[in-house]
């Protein structure tokens, strides 16, 4: 049967064949045939490859009934101006429907310095909150009970202080750490390749990382210590094969890393997430978390010999790609979020983030975050493609492209694991550089006009003004946090502040964990940048060398 289909198959293209105008490409520049059919997906074993929900190697999903039991949680990405107004939002979110908190800092806050420090000048509240202490973390969530909530914060370099100001916050709201759940995105190898916003050099950096993997296991179990990111990787231009091998490979290294510092894999893996872009290809983005799903558990069982199956499972959040959307025509991001979101819950996302129309100008208004967050609603609510697992499991197209991703996943490990493993190769600059080359030749495209985007290079309109409302961040936001700052740093025990920060730097010196000294500090009000100088002075700061 197969040879004859075979035979009938070439005949039907041999029409198409010579004819350019058929070549068609994803947007990672995977070449599409017109049509795919059994003899594409020739090698899959279906209980090797695809197997059941909620069964190894979870392409299907990894719960047993995915969106009929539990839908996504929807998490949007809030911060802005001081912790009052992000509150506020917060609050307004969850009374629409929201169930889930994902906290944007602002960039002083990202790279562990002060509102008042001098660098911090003309940033502070700009792109997200202001969190500096105990105090900012305290008025974030107050009104919001901190065991009621799962709360994801999008921190990297300093994610062990600005946890440890979740922590004790709920403490102060007398919940015990082992009740919080939640996420740290911590994800420092994805910031020297994508981010940039790191404060340690590479070693003392990973050291930290395990620390927190240490101390999550033991006094925070519900939370989610690392969310290993994709998503900034794909926002710097990278292809989906690339995104998926970044990301799945940074999070081999952390399990090494884990292992290496003494950790049972059992103990720490279960925690860790990971976090994806959905781009706008829209079978490509849905091939992408199913080849991811696969990976994982494969080399989680077969190469890090992990016992439990929890480790294999790969739990994901998703944002839309902010990347794609267009200053041009703001109403048409809309509708790329909106496809981009039903390709993360196509592909089993365990929560999503929607962007607003208006990002390209400043950060959302009230009525744009609220139109996103329908968004996800209206997916889940009136579409019906939350009733059955994985809907597109089996197509021909999309089991040849997740083995295709799958594929070129592995050739990018096999070149890193070449160069000495992914902490070498971001030393060396390899997956910055391509990056950098895909996103090269993914503007080339759109600026040939090869590749369209709507309102941008095709069907523009004639003297275009804009006419949706921005939110504008008030000036007195960084005058006012200052002067709070200052009042702190006047009314705490300064005594038993440096104290605080001297045990941190023996910490830091010695092999002793140090989210137990870190947590001392902040109860004592040290602020965020005290704390993270304290670290800096021991571990040094990292400087990138050039590269290109």
């Amino acid at each position: 049967m197969m040879d004859e289909l075979r035979e009938k198959a070439a005949r039907w293209q041999e029409s198409l064949a010579n004819d350019e105008s058929q070549r068609r490409e994803t947007v990672s520049g995977v070449p599409l045939k017109a049509l795919y059919t059994p003899l594409d997906i020739e090698q899959l074993d279906y209980l090797r490859d695809l197997g059941f929900p909620g069964q190894p190697p979870f392409t299907r999903g990894i719960h047993q009934d995915m969106y009929r039991g539990r839908l996504w949680t929807m998490r949007q990405f809030a911060g802005f101006g001081t912790a009052r107004h992000t509150n506020e939002r917060y609050k307004f979110l969850l009374s629409h429907g929201e169930t889930g908190l994902s906290v944007a800092f602002d960039f002083p806050t990202l790279y562990g310095r002060d509102s008042d420090d001098e660098r911090a000048r003309g940033e502070v509240g700009k792109c997200g909150v202001a969190v500096s202490s105990l105090e900012d973390m305290e008025t974030l969530f107050s009104g919001i009970p901190l065991d009621k909530v799962s709360t994801s914060m999008t921190i990297n370099g300093p994610a062990s202080v600005v946890w440890a100001l979740y922590i004790a916050t709920a403490e102060k709201q007398g919940v015990s750490a082992d009740k919080l759940r939640g996420t740290i995105q911590n994800d420092i190898l994805k910031e020297y390749i994508a981010q940039k916003s790191w404060l340690f050099p590479p070693e003392p950096s990973m050291r930290v990382i395990t620390d927190i993997m240490a101390f999550g296991a033991k006094e925070v179990p519900q939370w989610n210590t690392i969310s290993i990111s994709g998503y900034h990787i794909r926002e710097a231009g990278s292809t989906a094969a690339q995104e998926l091998a970044f990301t799945l490979k940074d999070g081999l290294t952390y399990v090494e890393a884990g292992i290496a510092a003494g950790l049972d894999v059992d103990v720490f893996a279960p925690r860790l997430s990971f976090f994806f872009n959905s781009h706008l290809d829209f079978f490509e983005e849905i091939a992408k978390f199913r080849a991811a799903r696969r990976i994982w558990a494969r080399e989680m069982k077969e190469t890090y010999k992990a016992k439990n199956p929890r480790s294999w499972l790969l739990r994901f959040h998703t944002q839309t790609a902010g990347c794609t959307l267009t200053a041009q025509q703001p109403e048409n991001n809309i509708v790329r979020t909106a496809f981009q979101a039903l390709a993360a819950v196509l592909g089993g996302t365990q929560s999503l983030h929607t962007n607003s129309m208006d990002e390209t100008w400043a950060l959302p208004t009230e009525k744009a975050v609220l139109i996103a967050l329908r968004t996800q609603q209206l997916i889940a609510e009136e579409t019906g493609v939350a009733s059955v697992i994985d809907p597109l499991g089996g197509s021909y197209f999309v089991e040849s492209l997740t083995y295709e991703l799958e594929k070129q996943a592995y050739r990018y490990f096999e070149a890193i694991d070449g160069m000495g493993g992914m902490v070498k190769a971001i030393e060396n600059g390899f997956p910055q550089r391509e990056i950098a080359d895909a996103a090269y030749r993914y503007q080339r495209l759109v600026d040939q006009g090869r590749r369209t985007v709507v309102g941008v290079n095709k069907y523009q309109l004639e003297g275009e003004k804009l006419e949706i409302p921005l939110l504008k961040i008030d000036p007195e936001v960084e005058r006012s946090q200052c002067e709070r700052l200052a009042q702190l740093r006047k009314r705490r025990d300064n005594l038993k502040v440096k104290k605080a920060l001297d045990d941190l730097k023996d910490a830091c010196r010695s092999r002793d964990n140090v989210m137990y000294p870190i947590l001392e500090a902040v109860r004592q009000y040290a602020t965020l940048g005290e704390t993270c100088q304290a670290m800096k002075d021991v571990f040094g700061e990292y400087r990138e060398p050039p590269m290109f």
